[in-house]
């Protein structure tokens, strides 16, 4: 029986936690993760999922930085034969990745060399990518550039969200995970060297880089949209009442109202709400309802739908969140908006 430690912090790490603990061939001595951190409204201290998961499977528990002599004090005294590291979240030096005899071994989601980094899943989708998969490799000093041991491959639907992904992965590549760290164990493993072409990384995405620039393409919107669902979720600034139009007072200053016609109060402004866009999909161009030639931005509301112009055709948005509201459905927020006729996003 293989003793492993086990790295990692988020939800789509706890299935191979738990497989790896079910598993006969493997004695779980202890589960690496990050510290207690503050989550909600209230700010309390809670587990991450893989704590969680591992207070509940009883086993012991190290949650100090990786740099620390106390967490290489608590590695040594674990005795690991090998490491299965997920999503844990930190780098780890050499002198921890020296520590375990056999190494360590992280389950990446997708086929490397393509989309090596921090959100592989994330990036498929917004490309385009008609495949994707995990493999398994062992873990050195560069980033997910180890030789592979296992791989697998699956179709996408064109549909589904990051999160949706994610889950899938975790779900279908744990036994994968599994078996390859045993056959590291029992030495049939195969360790192949990753292809030197079609190397591309996979760059955190971060809150600005999820804002949509509505000049880009319906599809390419909505790519977008579902890669940044859920996190850090994909986002606009709706102008309710119209754009503001910069107009000059007669002593020569400029302000700002709905219409140059209209605006003599520099305080008069139309105020941006951010508004996050949940789902969407790219309107149906065989519906009658459907409107054309809208301008990027430009909204339109029907009594079911709720569009929006981009640079080629409209995008049909299905759910969203405005600032301070909760999560509905976009026809229903928009009804209870009472959006003036020329709102529009940007």
């Amino acid at each position: 029986m293989l003793k492993l430690v086990f790295a990692g912090t988020p939800d789509v790490a706890v299935p191979s936690l738990k497989a790896f603990a079910a598993d006969p061939r493997f004695d779980v001595v202890g589960v690496i993760t990050r510290p207690d951190a503050p989550t909600g409204r209230g700010r309390k201290l809670m587990p991450s999922p893989v704590k969680a998961a591992a207070l509940e499977l009883g086993l012991p528990i190290i949650d100090s930085k990786p740099r620390s002599p106390e967490f290489l004090e608590a590695l040594n005294a674990l005795g690991a034969d090998i490491a299965a590291v997920i999503a844990y979240g930190n780098i780890l030096p050499k002198n921890v990745l020296d520590a375990v005899p056999m190494g360590w071994y992280n389950l990446h989601f997708s086929n490397l060399p393509k989309w090596r980094g921090a959100a592989p899943a994330q990036r498929a989708i917004w490309a385009g990518d008609t495949t994707t998969g995990a493999d398994v490799f062992k873990v050195g000093e560069g980033l997910d550039d180890g030789p592979i041991v296992a791989s697998m491959t699956v179709a996408l639907t064109g549909r589904e969200t990051s999160g949706e992904l994610l889950d899938r992965l975790a779900e279908e590549g744990a036994p994968l995970y599994v078996d390859a760290l045993a056959a590291v164990g029992d030495g049939t493993a195969t360790f192949t060297p990753q292809p030197a072409e079609g190397l591309e990384y996979a760059h955190k995405i971060t809150v600005e880089d999820a804002r949509i620039d509505w000049t880009d393409s319906a599809d390419a919107i909505d790519r977008q949209i579902r890669a940044c669902t859920p996190h850090p979720g994909a986002w606009t600034e709706l102008y309710a009442e119209g754009l503001p139009t910069t107009v000059e007072n007669a002593d020569g200053a400029t302000a700002t109202g709905e219409t140059a016609a209209a605006e003599t109060d520099a305080d008069k402004t139309a105020k941006p709400i951010t508004l996050h866009v949940l789902a969407a999909q790219p309107a149906d161009a065989g519906n009658p309802n459907t409107p054309a030639d809208l301008r990027p931005g430009e909204l339109k509301v029907g009594k079911k739908n709720v569009w929006v112009g981009t640079g080629t055709d409209a995008l049909e948005l299905t759910q969203v969140k405005a600032q301070g509201k909760k999560a509905m459905r976009a026809a229903d927020w928009a009804r209870g908006a009472r959006l003036a006729a020329d709102a529009c996003v940007q």
